[in-house]
């Protein structure tokens, strides 16, 4: 019986970093590459023509964002995972990518090896992420927890272990590192990675209604 193959789709202009992940897709042996997008407009149509497991989307594409893609396939394609593979490392495009569907964030300073390693993990229930980018979630929830901050309805704070577990990530050390060094396993670790993604989310959103109230765009 056929082992069943990660269904893999890229939206990736950079024709450097394109072709290295090609071929690392099609040398694994337990991933299929569906369909590969240079542009915005040709990810959008690619959305209606196959469906995947992992969508990797890197987001300075040259004819608008990725963003845009990534809201579209986590509506169109419910059960796929979305990592975002790019350059950008602020806080706008981190927060955005996050919070209409991305599961999975990285900056392109990882080889195309150690990506594939990622697109496993990710299918498996992961959420990868570079260590710049989670200090930036972990700076962003500490900065929550000020009392200088408004004090927002339904704003989730991180647990004891969640916070634990995003320094331990700032610091670079892998999933399996984590579980050992938290004597716990690696399931629970990215049970944990998840929920933070999740309470992310959630903050961005409430802050978002919070503005939009103090500007007047909703009833308080």
């Amino acid at each position: 019986m056929e082992t069943y193959r990660i269904r893999v789709a890229l939206v990736e202009d950079d024709v450097d970093f394109q072709n290295a992940l090609i071929e690392a897709i099609q040398a694994a042996p337990d991933m299929v590459l569906l369909n590969v997008a240079s542009t915005r407009a040709e990810g959008l149509r690619m959305l209606n023509k196959i469906e995947a497991d992992v969508l990797l989307v890197d987001l300075g594409l040259p004819d608008g964002s990725g963003i845009d893609i990534i809201l579209a396939a986590h509506e169109k394609w419910t059960a796929c995972n979305i990592m975002v593979c790019t350059t950008f490392g602020d806080e706008v495009h981190v927060m955005r990518s996050l919070e209409v569907g991305a599961s999975g964030y990285l900056l392109k300073d990882s080889s195309a090896t150690d990506m594939m390693d990622e697109i496993r993990s990710l299918h498996r229930g992961g959420s990868p992420i570079s260590p710049m980018i989670a200090r930036q979630i972990l700076m962003r929830f500490r900065q929550d927890t000020k009392p200088a901050a408004p004090q927002l309805p339904d704003k989730p704070v991180l647990s004891a272990r969640e916070q634990e577990v995003l320094e331990y990530l700032t610091k670079g050390f892998t999933s399996d590192e984590i579980a050992g060094m938290l004597t716990i396993s690696r399931h629970t670790v990215l049970t944990y990675v998840r929920r933070i993604y999740v309470k992310l989310e959630v903050n961005s959103k409430t802050e978002a209604i919070y503005e939009a109230r103090n500007q007047g765009f909703l009833e308080k």
